[in-house]
């Protein structure tokens, strides 16, 4: 039987942009042994008795530069993202959740169960699989629950990546580079065997090639490094301020591992890493918002839901 239910997960949020409630977001977050693979005996204390004492207040404030009326971006464009992806699918029940923070996996696939569902899809707001990311929504799962692995290669979503691209130049003109900035993760997890760098410099180069860009016009890089191990590189901001150093004056930046603009593409690529290219002799930083609610995401949202509730 085919799945009659979709849950869309998303990483998840503060409620508020206050001390108490990042400290909040942030110990569920990183008491994840996904997130953070040290070991407990070793991390737990770093975590209580140092992140959370000193992280909150310096996330609070970032927070609140970017919080609106309606709450935070990223729960507001998930909770967008669901209602159209409902109508879009009529016959199907379609609910959202957040991996941390709420509402919790368990909530969504409770309305789920009362709305009628009977065999739910899990689709994670994840375009490219990561262990810390996708497997970390698997694991409040459980057996007998279909999921979506990842949709980095999907025709779909790249169209819509290319379609905002399109849509931003028409208004804005071209930059001299396109910078397709992605989350990082830690070095040592590619390592391991996670296939997250490999989808990311793919739906990059999907993304480049639907677009017909050249090599040298484009730039892939990582962002939101933690922490003093080595992560994925080149990293996003030395990038830019190099582009800027070498007389680069125009960029775009693009964000497609993000459906929803966030803390880290609002805050880090919108303001800290504009003001750093600026700083290095950069004149136009120009950071595209995410796919959020634009159609040909809703589009891509509904074929890749329905191509994987039909394999449930």
């Amino acid at each position: 039987m085919a799945a009659d239910g979709v849950l869309l997960v998303n990483l998840g949020t503060p409620e508020a942009p206050t001390v108490p409630a990042v400290r909040r977001y942030l110990a569920e977050f990183l008491s994840d042994p996904r997130v953070v693979e040290l070991p407990r005996w070793l991390w737990l204390p770093i975590l209580h008795g140092i992140v959370l004492r000193t992280r909150p207040a310096k996330s609070a404030a970032k927070y609140a530069a970017i919080w609106t009326p309606e709450g935070s971006p990223l729960a507001v464009h998930t909770r967008r993202q669901t209602a159209l992806l409902r109508d879009a699918m009529p016959t199907m029940h379609v609910d959202y959740a957040m991996r941390y923070g709420a509402p919790s996996v368990d909530e969504g696939i409770a309305r789920l169960r009362a709305a009628g569902a009977q065999r739910i899809l899990a689709l994670p707001l994840y375009p490219q699989f990561a262990r810390s990311t996708t497997e970390s929504v698997r694991d409040l799962l459980g057996p007998g629950f279909a999921m979506v692995e990842d949709f980095h290669a999907h025709p779909a979503y790249i169209a819509a990546l290319a379609a905002d691209l399109r849509r931003h130049w028409e208004v804005h003109g071209r930059g001299e580079r396109l910078v397709m900035s992605f989350h990082g993760i830690p070095q040592r997890a590619v390592a391991k065997g996670d296939p997250y760098e490999v989808q990311c410099r793919e739906s990059a180069r999907r993304l480049a090639d639907a677009l017909e860009l050249k090599d040298g016009e484009w730039v892939l890089t990582f962002q939101s490094r933690f922490g003093a191990a080595e992560w994925l590189q080149p990293y996003t901001q030395p990038t830019v301020e190099q582009l800027a150093r070498s007389g680069i004056r125009r960029i775009d930046v693009i964000c497609p591992g993000f459906v929803a603009d966030c803390l880290e593409t609002l805050e880090e690529i919108g303001m800290e890493v504009r003001h750093a290219f600026l700083a290095a002799g950069g004149t136009e930083f120009r950071a595209l918002p995410c796919l959020n609610e634009s159609p040909e995401w809703i589009a891509a949202l509904d074929e890749i839901a329905r191509q994987h509730a039909a394999r449930a």
